[in-house]
């Protein structure tokens, strides 16, 4: 199908400065989309404005300087149109980018990476979080070292990045740096997002990722038993540092709460209702409400701690990574032959409810999930459950037995 470009100029009707001239304002149309590209810098009388033929109306040495103006920028967006067109990947963007002369400034993937996290650094804390920021450095850190290992360069010209260069960045990921299929994979979707920034900005005009498909490998995303829980809630710990660990874990057990959501936990987050004690608090990973009711025994560490609290913190949490190595220390001391971290925590609450009859919608929202398909994920129906079911399903079925006529 034919692309269609054109330029259109309307004036900003609802303004005007003080001599009475609306500015003219650029949009541009490629087939069915549009898109504004804001001011031409151009401020006209309204009343000498042809709406139909987008110029001045009358003969004026001025107003034909002015329609000559309007002429130049609708020449030179028709050429930039004409050189991206080569392009399957042309859009309305890329052409702005153009226009506006971005084009120039980021001509690297390192820059183009650079800038892309700068413009998060600037949002973090209103909509971008710490974390996510971090995953986005580090995928630059193992680019950047891949092609100081394999071509000897401190950089690449975004023209120069192929399916090719992919390819070998991630053999590079699985064989040098040792990275698991899944960890591989995940920081090769960051990099996707930053190709895909740059196509969005008009800094790339191909897309190095287009044939290339991800695939995560299932994970057995660990649980605890109930007996292993016992286990661990009834060993006494030799240092109080485990005993604090073994205690925060537990909790988590017990609410389903993720590690950065038990750290921003204040006393404002407990609310009392009906005479119950609840925990509302909202994800900081997805921002959405997670309501759990305060059982007995979290209840009971909340209040352990209550002497120790530090700016105004319900529990004093060390850090994800120290927990986490903590953690291993503990399951080697209880006998428990898995891979314990806290975000095992999470998936033990899931997991414990839903074997004990807890509806999987419910436990959805105590777990604060977008989609419920995330839950089912999470969540592992046990055997005991497994076999509860059957038991129910049976006994349903004993009237159909008894009335079959059916001899050994």
């Amino acid at each position: 199908m034919k692309t269609i470009f054109r330029t259109v100029f309307y004036l900003r009707s609802n303004y005007t400065n003080r001599e009475g001239l609306s500015p003219v304002m650029i949009r541009i149309y490629l087939n069915n989309e549009r898109l504004s590209l804001g001011s031409t810098g151009i401020s006209v009388d309204p009343k000498q404005w042809d709406g139909i033929k987008n110029r001045l109306k009358g003969r004026t040495t001025e107003i034909l300087q002015t329609n000559q103006q309007l002429d130049n920028i609708q020449a030179g967006l028709q050429n930039i149109f004409r050189r991206l067109e080569i392009s399957e990947d042309i859009s309305l963007e890329m052409i702005k980018s153009h226009y506006l002369g971005k084009k120039e400034q980021t001509e690297t993937i390192l820059t183009l990476f650079e800038k892309h996290n700068n413009d998060m650094k600037s949002q973090i804390g209103v909509g971008v979080a710490p974390a996510t920021l971090q995953k986005y450095e580090n995928c630059k850190r193992h680019f950047s070292n891949f092609i100081k290992s394999k071509y000897g360069r401190t950089d690449l010209k975004l023209s120069e990045v192929t399916p090719i260069v992919i390819h070998d960045f991630r053999i590079y990921l699985l064989t040098t740096k040792k990275c698991m299929p899944n960890t591989t994979t995940k920081i090769l979707k960051f990099f996707k997002t930053i190709i895909l920034f740059g196509r969005k900005n008009g800094f790339l005009t191909h897309d190095p990722f287009r044939e290339i498909r991800f695939h995560l490998e299932p994970v057995d995303r660990g649980f605890l038993t109930d007996n292993e829980i016992k286990t661990i809630m009834q060993k006494e710990m030799v240092t109080p540092r485990l005993e604090l660990v073994r205690d925060i874990f537990i909790f988590s057990c017990f609410t389903g709460l993720a590690y950065i959501d038990v750290a921003n936990l204040t006393e404002d987050h407990i609310v009392e209702l009906d005479g119950k004690q609840w925990i509302m608090t909202k994800r900081q990973k997805t921002k959405i409400a997670t309501n759990i009711i305060l059982l007995d025994i979290p209840k009971m560490i909340i209040e352990k701690y209550a002497s120790v609290r530090k700016d105004g913190k319900l529990l004093p949490i060390l850090s994800n990574q120290k927990m986490n190595s903590y953690l291993k220390e503990i399951a080697d001391v209880c006998k428990i032959n898995k891979n314990l971290t806290y975000h095992c925590a999470r998936h033990t609450f899931a997991t414990m409810s839903i074997s004990k009859g807890v509806p999987i919608e419910t436990v959805s929202k105590m777990l604060g999930h977008q989609r419920i398909q995330t839950t089912q994920i999470y969540a592992r129906i046990t055997n005991k459950k497994l076999e509860a079911d059957m038991l129910a399903l049976s006994s349903k079925l004993d009237k159909f037995t008894d009335s079959m006529n059916i001899n050994p």
